[in-house]
């Protein structure tokens, strides 16, 4: 579950995503590295794919969100 409190809008690379797992982590453009889920998604991402996102505070850390693709990689 996510606490939705949504911070800022933000850009980065997709630094590893495993569609079969659901699951990955986008590299920020000040960054940070951030989980992302499969329910997060807008578009369907890959490794190194430039995307636009929302973080939201999750149980565990930051949440991206709202994820959606800027430029494929």
């Amino acid at each position: 579950m996510f606490i939705h409190q949504k911070i800022k809008l933000m850009q980065g690379v997709v630094k590893f995503y495993n569609e079969s797992k659901g699951f990955g982590f986008i590299t920020s453009s000040d960054g940070q590295e951030i989980f992302v889920h499969v329910t997060g998604l807008v578009d369907k991402i890959n490794q190194n794919d430039h995307v636009s996102f929302e973080i939201v505070q999750g149980k565990k850390g930051p949440n991206a969100v709202n994820v959606k693709l800027t430029s494929a990689s």
